[in-house]
């Protein structure tokens, strides 16, 4: 057995990086977060300082199991979940499931699945960041909270007045969404509409042009309009700007949703469901994200 263990979320990224990092390293995959809140009670002690209760789902349980058979048969772990909100409360999930306190451990992130990014990982470990871990939580907790407080109420109120196929959920982002699109609709409904007129020409040798102005009144608009029948119209000025193009950005998450929608008609799901088959084959890098950073390996190889 290696002497070091190296765990990581995706099943994908393990086998990448360890033929990365050689025979002295075993890697393998957590798949996702390892302990939740229990799905069939609130699982936040109200009354405790809204402590949270993590139990380990069942379907999970297998690969405790076999993560704490490496743990124990290495001389080192390193925690290499990714360096976000939910990577960082695995790696903690991780050490606390795993009984780490009494082993030799380390928590590294990298951002591309590179040599040069993965062995400088190992160089520069750091603690786990409970800030992020403490933020992951809080998302669960009022996620949580607002859920369990708010969902029954949708199911009895609404859901049993239409079809019985509609499935309603409340969490903390569908919560803030109905805010916003009831402060938007208040919007709307105070809006007063006002009408203008805007006037535009086609001339000879496909010259278009525009009247700089708006107006405001129709019947203005319909003289300004016969007036132009007996009007002679000069070019004033050619003026000649060279003009220059760059290419799309890196599609991020929301990016390649709007892109898939506009030009295939794909929902969020099937286009999220199709990415991730793309990305288990290798086919591209990682897709849930909102960050346009280019590896630079990448990026040098690339110019040449």
């Amino acid at each position: 057995m290696p002497k070091n263990l190296v765990i990581v979320e995706s099943a994908t990224k393990a086998k990448t990086i360890e033929k990365i990092l050689g025979q002295d390293f075993k890697v393998v995959s957590c798949v996702g977060h390892i302990s939740d809140l229990p799905v069939k009670e609130l699982g936040v002690d109200v009354e405790n300082n809204f402590q949270p209760k993590y139990v380990v789902p069942t379907e999970k349980k297998p690969i405790i199991r076999d993560l704490k058979k490496y743990v124990k048969d290495s001389e080192k772990v390193w925690l290499a979940s990714d360096e976000d909100r939910e990577g960082e409360a695995i790696a903690w999930h991780l050490y606390e499931n795993l009984d780490l306190s009494n082993k030799d451990y380390e928590r590294i992130v990298f951002h591309e699945i590179t040599k040069n990014a993965i062995l400088k990982s190992l160089e520069n470990p750091r603690e786990i960041n409970f800030n992020l871990v403490n933020a992951q939580q809080a998302r669960r907790i009022v996620d949580r909270l607002i859920g369990y407080k708010i969902s029954p109420m949708l199911w009895k109120h609404i859901q049993n007045s239409y079809e019985k196929k509609i499935s309603l959920s409340a969490g903390r982002v569908q919560s803030v969404v109905l805010k916003l699109i009831i402060e938007r609709e208040e919007e709307i409904k105070k809006h007063r509409p006002e009408n203008y007129f805007q006037i535009n020409g086609l001339f000879e040798h496909n010259i278009k042009a525009k009247l700089d102005s708006q107006l405001d009144d129709i019947d203005n608009t319909k003289e300004l309009l016969n007036d132009c029948n007996t009007m002679i119209f000069t070019v004033k000025e050619n003026i000649k700007k060279p003009s220059s193009s760059s290419p799309p950005k890196p599609f991020i998450t929301s990016s390649l949703q709007q892109e898939a929608s506009n030009k295939f008609h794909m929902s969020p799901k099937q286009t999220m469901a199709t990415a991730q088959k793309l990305y288990e084959k290798g086919y591209i890098t990682y897709m849930r994200t909102d960050s346009y950073n280019l590896s630079d390996e990448f990026l040098d190889k690339a110019k040449e």
